[in-house]
């Protein structure tokens, strides 16, 4: 059995390359569905769905073995990971930066659809953050994103969901 001479921490710096293809200013490691990575005699890479229906979860997948691949890994495999079920709260502090510097405003930790959706919870807009905005449709341009607008500067915003 052939050993892979690479370091966990190495593989992980990598994977921080690999964007998410329907928010490509997001890595995968800022979306915190990286949930593992062991090396043995290949590299196996565990990443957690951000929902079951996500139409980018094989996209993801093919590009992890590609960029691993691009890096001299020849043996690598992905094993996706159902439970714990992904949630919002892993997104890194950075990926939440990234999110609101794109025009996106990035979910609060701990916050509940119903909350959201029920106006226990006010969605700061990304560009003035200001909190008087407003849901326009709970579906924006992919099925993890709702359309906003603020009150104040009157831009149109997506909101990262909830989940």
């Amino acid at each position: 059995m052939v050993v892979v001479d690479i370091s966990r921490e190495q593989v992980l710096e990598w994977l921080h390359e690999v964007p998410d293809p329907e928010i490509p200013v997001l890595s995968i490691t800022d979306l915190g569905i990286v949930r593992d990575v062991s090396i043995g005699s290949k590299v196996v890479v565990a990443l957690a769905p951000t929902y079951s229906g996500c139409p980018a979860t094989e996209v993801i997948e093919q590009s992890v073995i590609d960029k691993l691949h691009d890096c001299g890994i020849d043996d690598v495999s992905v094993k996706r990971v159902l439970s714990p079920a992904w949630t919002t709260d892993w997104i890194s502090a950075d990926g939440r930066k990234k999110l609101r510097d794109y025009g996106i405003a990035p979910p609060e930790y701990g916050a509940s659809k119903r909350e959201l959706l029920h106006g226990r919870r006010n969605v700061a807009c990304p560009q003035c953050a200001s909190l008087r905005t407003a849901m326009v449709s709970e579906f924006g341009s992919t099925p993890c994103k709702a359309s906003y607008r603020c009150n104040d500067c009157l831009e149109p915003f997506e909101y990262f969901k909830c989940i």
